[in-house]
């Protein structure tokens, strides 16, 4: 199983989502082709109601404490509640280009 079909199970699993999205965007970044290092995760759920954004970011972090303590270096985390993601036009921003790490 890969790395993103494991963070999109338990996400799925312990988070009840209305909207789950989880994108691996290693190839962004200065890692070896074929990693699974860097993730962007959306994810709406009703347990995110009247959570602080630290909060929400805190419960996915416990939930893939295994996978960041491991194979994950990054997570760009955009936790939502259903109303928030409604008056965004269930839409979340794109991460931006990566500078670092290149050498350049």
């Amino acid at each position: 199983m890969t790395v993103q079909q494991i963070i999109t199970d338990k996400l799925a699993q312990n988070l009840a989502p209305h909207h789950l999205s989880v994108e691996n965007e290693s190839h962004m970044h200065n890692v070896p082709a074929g990693s699974e290092s860097h993730f962007r995760v959306v994810v709406v759920s009703e347990q995110f109601d009247k959570l602080a954004l630290i909060a929400r970011h805190r419960a996915v972090n416990k939930v893939l404490a295994d996978e960041l303590a491991g194979p994950v270096h990054a997570l760009a985390l955009h936790t939502y509640t259903a109303t928030e993601w409604s008056a965004r036009g269930e839409q979340a921003n794109v991460s931006p280009d990566c500078h670092g790490g290149s050498g350049r």
